[in-house]
């Protein structure tokens, strides 16, 4: 079975950095596309980055310049580096595997296109 298990939130100041880790397994790692999402209390699930089909990537606006997403294929795992961080990126943060098709909307990627999620994990961010 898919199993997708992320790692390497925690909590930093304002300015600090992390890097966020998705170990996957269960299935072909290149069979579904892989993204980031998060969630802060109270608002809903959005999407932080992508990697589309055809290798190129996708970025929220609100973290472009800022997170870079990555994969390594031979690991199959996929990574979130988060530089420059703000309080408002605190949130559980999600990695998620599906049949996502590379459309990235004002509102992000469609949630329904991921079939597959992980557990999640706490990035906490002080000012």
């Amino acid at each position: 079975q898919v199993q997708l298990v992320e790692s390497g939130g925690g909590s930093v100041q304002s300015g600090g950095s992390l890097r966020l880790s998705c170990a996957a397994s269960g299935y072909t790692y290149s069979t579904y596309s892989v993204a980031w999402f998060r969630q802060a209390p109270g608002k809903e699930r959005e999407g932080v980055a992508a990697i589309n089909s055809d290798g190129s990537t996708s970025y929220a606006d609100s973290v472009k310049g800022r997170f870079t997403i990555s994969q390594d294929n031979a690991k199959n795992t996929l990574y979130l580096e988060m530089n420059t961080l703000k309080p408002e990126d605190t949130a559980m943060y999600y990695c998620a595997a599906g049949s996502y098709g590379g459309t990235w909307y004002p509102s992000g990627p469609i949630i329904a296109d991921f079939a597959y999620w992980g557990q999640g994990t706490q990035v906490t961010v002080s000012s």
